[in-house]
């Protein structure tokens, strides 16, 4: 199917999703900011949640991991990735009218003021906030300790090379919430999953940031593409091999069996094609191997969960 032309679209924004073709003029410009139109932002702030859950489910003896918590970190994730690419906006919408990807998002083009993006925030928020009170208060307290890391992270591309860090520490918070819901408390394995998962970030985002690089450099604004810069394949080569390495003491730690081990293996392969394939100068192959992430999401999540059916059978 054809979808028309919509003037009032981002030039990043997905144009055959079912926003650009059925949500109604007025809905639009909040689908957008919310990127409801590109799932792959909260499929990666989900993957971590699910690979904790699934994780604990093998630590526990569990022949499956606790669905529920599936489906509430699913919730979660959509309304609070949401929430914060809201926030993203309004902090960043001066920057955002200086780029040509990003200068017809809904507040730059003003299509939305910013108190009206300001109280979907907050309703986006209170969703969250209902998922998260689902959980024991052990859990609870741990995704409120994440909310300042959020509110930091869209000021970071002002102030460091590393904003990509920053966003590993809010994107993979997850990690740490899916074990902490199931037990009631933290150890060493989603620690490390937590730490594997901001190496991840650093090195599926400095390839994101390749898209931005010139107008980055013409604003001022600061990122690991624009540090890295030529060296950029082998240092997200270095970050997912210590992403990997991690991920397998966070499997240590908590038991794991050979489903786990041949599903962080795949997914070591994953991230092998990405980096080979990596283009510099190439920003349709650059979102392409962003995107693949969901796929290694996948991988490892599913090792996790034959795990646990393979263990609890033996």
């Amino acid at each position: 199917m054809t979808v028309q032309s919509d003037p009032t679209a981002p030039l990043d924004a997905v144009r055959d999703h079912w926003v650009a073709r059925l949500a109604p003029g007025w809905a639009k410009p909040y689908l957008r900011m919310a990127r409801i139109d590109r799932p792959i932002g909260w499929r990666l702030l989900l993957a971590p949640c699910w690979w904790s859950t699934a994780l604990a489910a093998v630590a526990a003896g569990a022949a499956y991991p606790n669905p529920w918590h599936l489906v509430l970190f699913l919730v979660g994730a959509i309304s609070m990735r949401g929430a914060g690419c809201v926030w993203n906006d309004i902090v960043d919408r001066d920057i955002d009218a200086k780029v040509e990807r990003t200068r017809l998002r809904p507040i730059p083009s003003g299509q939305v003021t910013v108190a009206q993006a300001a109280v979907f925030m907050l309703a986006l928020c209170l969703i969250g906030l209902l998922v998260l009170l689902q959980f024991n208060w052990f859990a609870v307290a741990t995704g409120v300790a994440s909310v300042a890391i959020v509110l930091v992270y869209p000021l970071m591309k002002r102030v460091t090379w590393w904003p990509q860090f920053v966003l590993g520490l809010a994107f993979n918070w997850g990690a740490l919430m899916g074990w902490a819901a199931t037990f009631g408390a933290l150890d060493w394995a989603p620690v490390f999953l937590y730490v594997g998962g901001i190496a991840w970030t650093i090195g599926y985002d400095t390839i994101y940031a390749h898209q931005d690089i010139a107008d980055d450099e013409l604003i001022g604004v600061h990122s690991t593409a624009r540090l890295f810069g030529g060296r950029t394949r082998e240092i997200v080569a270095g970050f997912y091999a210590v992403a990997t390495v991690l991920f397998g003491v966070a499997f240590w730690f908590a038991g794991a069996g050979w489903p786990a081990w041949l599903g962080l293996a795949l997914g070591a392969g994953h991230l092998g094609w990405q980096v080979v394939t990596f283009r510099y100068d190439d920003p349709a192959r650059c979102l392409m191997l962003f995107r693949a992430n969901r796929g290694y999401g996948w991988i490892l999540f599913l090792g996790l969960v034959a795990d646990a059916a393979v263990t609890a059978m033996s």
